[in-house]
């Protein structure tokens, strides 16, 4: 009996691994989904009936659907990473700086698939602001990331009815 196991299963492994088909049509070329990436350096200029500071519209150098997502880095400087070598240190946006005083600037930006503009708010009166440091010559870094809407948008409703349970087998956590 054991040697019957033994002869079927070698002659199966034989049989199957010496199977060869016809290789099939090539498949189409794959899609690129990486994002893309540029900087550019503004000046702020202030907007009295805004109380901020903002820059020229950027019209971004490439495509920008209204789905993609888009990431702002502001430049700091460089970095000593060992070896003698530095690295460009960036900061994503939203980004705070606190003074001694307690006034708060913050830098963030708007933007639609076609252009994009960064903004300097604050929680004073910004026609005080005299900080050539955060007003002039800042380097911004914009990456945009490729995405598609989602299909849908269920309901929380919809969501459970999916899955089959009530509301009474989700575990609340009282914070």
């Amino acid at each position: 009996m054991k040697s019957i196991l033994l002869f079927l299963a070698l002659s199966s492994t034989i049989l199957f691994t010496s199977c060869q088909g016809d290789p099939g049509p090539p498949g189409q070329d794959g899609v690129s989904f990486l994002g893309q990436v540029f900087e550019t350096t503004v000046n702020f200029q202030y907007d009295a009936s805004a109380n901020n500071f903002s820059s020229a519209f950027i019209s971004f150098p490439f495509t920008v659907y209204e789905s993609d997502v888009v990431l702002v880095y502001r430049y700091e400087g460089q970095a000593d990473i060992g070896g003698g070598e530095t690295a460009d240190v960036w900061s994503p946006l939203p980004q705070n700086i606190f003074y001694n005083n307690g006034d708060i600037i913050q830098y963030i930006f708007t933007n639609t698939f076609v252009d994009i503009q960064m903004l300097i708010e604050g929680n004073f009166d910004l026609s005080t602001l005299n900080d050539p440091g955060v007003l002039n010559n800042q380097t911004f870094r914009i990456a945009v990331v490729p995405a598609e809407f989602a299909a849908t948008n269920p309901t929380m409703k919809e969501l459970l009815e999916k899955m089959q349970v009530d509301g009474s087998q989700i575990e609340k956590i009282e914070l």
